[in-house]
């Protein structure tokens, strides 16, 4: 999901500054649940030069918009298993399960 990188002449992977920061950018990608092949595709536009700067934009933008949606979901379910456990909390100290 990199770019290649160089070798050595026995050929051992050679990580230079630049490919530690394709590396750093993959995990960032991956830990935000970005699917490898949209990352595959951000790397092949970059690899394809300047004039992919718009395709590479707009590849991004969908991806926020994506993050985005499921911060928003995400953030509602916390909303709702933190009303459950403060009921289930309160049921434990007053013997009483009160859902309002």
């Amino acid at each position: 999901m990199i770019p290649a990188v160089s070798r050595t002449a026995g050929g051992t992977r050679d990580y230079q500054d630049e490919d530690l920061r394709w590396v750093e950018l993959t995990l960032c990608m991956r830990s935000a649940g970005l699917p490898v092949e949209v990352i595959a595709e951000y790397v092949r536009l970059t690899q394809l030069g300047s004039g992919t700067i718009p395709d590479r934009l707009s590849l991004l933008e969908k991806q926020r918009e994506v993050l985005l949606e499921q911060q928003r979901q995400t953030s509602a379910a916390l909303g709702r298993l933190d009303h459950k456990i403060s009921v289930y909390q309160s049921a434990l100290k007053t013997g009483t399960l009160n859902w309002n």
